[in-house]
């Protein structure tokens, strides 16, 4: 290799493991009703919680009205409280 394509190549592969790093982030949006979270892992929430689940870089419309509420762990709002499982 020449003097100049060492670097090059230690680039592309730093490159490719920083892209392969970012498609393998799971992170999202989870909404019980008009209250949202983001969550860092994709759960399956249990049918009864109605959890709408969003692409992380989605947003409400100018006409809608929701609230951001964050909470750390598995779980979601119900009403006022907190449900974890």
């Amino acid at each position: 290799m020449t003097l100049l394509s060492k670097p090059l190549a230690g680039a592309l592969i730093g490159a490719g493991v920083l892209a392969l790093s970012t498609v393998n982030a799971s992170a999202a949006i989870a909404c019980a009703g008009n209250v949202c979270r983001h969550t860092h892992e994709r759960y399956d929430y249990p049918a009864s919680a109605r959890i709408v689940v969003h692409e992380d870089n989605w947003r409400w419309g100018r006409h809608e009205h929701y609230r951001w509420r964050e909470h750390e762990g598995r779980g979601y709002w119900n009403g006022h409280h907190w449900t974890s499982w």
